[in-house]
């Protein structure tokens, strides 16, 4: 049932106008940024003399693109988010999701992964470009792997986060902004703490989970961090459609 609820999502994501545009949008930034990587590659690289200070162009280029690219889905998110459970909330379809012999979590779970899944289209998109450079240079398949791994992770928080938000209110505008300002403020909440990069309001940083990725690193205590904010924010989700049952 969860992949049916997903492919409804999804179709309904590709059906919409907001989906196209926010898809287009994304790989015109995204092709727009890597293009104009790849030119200050060669300039940077054309003025440096000693073998030894020179960077491999997947480095130079995709610490880059997969940076921009998760600053980039912090706007894409709440948009395609917000009308995730809001909008049948507005239109009164809640009662017919509730009375359909589907559980909660299948529910919860299948918007989740329908709107995972149509993100995960742009970060392929992102590491098809990034393998397109090895027609003229040899690149680091780990590093763009640890890259896209990490962004996909990133944006799974996002969407879990944003699914949470939109069970919250019936105004899909509303929900789109409380998105955002959440997801910023978890993204830079390690810059509040300091110096102190050890403290627990850093720990709890969506970006200082991210940022070893950027590196090419795969920390297990990084994937158990996105795996907990995923699984804490869709079973408060489950929580929140269980109240309004409830009280029908």
């Amino acid at each position: 049932m969860i992949i049916n609820i997903a492919r409804k999502e999804l179709k309904s994501l590709f059906s919409s106008p907001m989906g196209w545009v926010v898809l287009a949008l994304l790989q015109f930034i995204f092709g727009l940024f890597f293009q104009e990587q790849i030119n200050e590659y060669f300039q940077t690289m054309s003025g440096i003399v000693r073998p030894e200070e020179r960077l491999g162009v997947t480095e130079f280029i995709g610490n880059n693109i997969f940076g921009i690219a998760s600053f980039i889905m912090l706007f894409a998110v709440p948009l395609l988010s917000m009308r995730m459970i809001s909008d049948e909330r507005r239109q009164q379809t809640l009662t017919f999701l509730f009375s359909a012999p589907l559980s909660l979590t299948d529910i919860v779970l299948g918007k989740f992964f329908g709107l995972v899944t149509f993100l995960s289209i742009s970060i392929l998109l992102v590491v098809a470009m990034m393998l397109s450079l090895n027609f003229w240079s040899d690149v680091d398949l780990g590093y763009i792997l640890a890259n896209a791994i990490g962004l996909w992770f990133l944006v799974a928080s996002f969407c879990a986060l944003g699914v949470y938000v939109s069970s919250l209110t019936q105004q899909p505008v509303v929900a789109a902004i409380i998105s955002f300002i959440a997801l910023f403020a978890l993204l830079i909440l390690d810059h509040f703490s300091g110096a102190d990069t050890d403290s627990p309001i850093a720990y709890l940083s969506l970006m200082k989970h991210f940022q070893p990725f950027s590196r090419g690193l795969v920390d297990t205590r990084d994937f158990a961090y996105f795996f907990l904010f995923i699984i804490t924010f869709l079973t408060l989700t489950v929580r929140r459609l269980d109240a309004d049952r409830l009280r029908g």
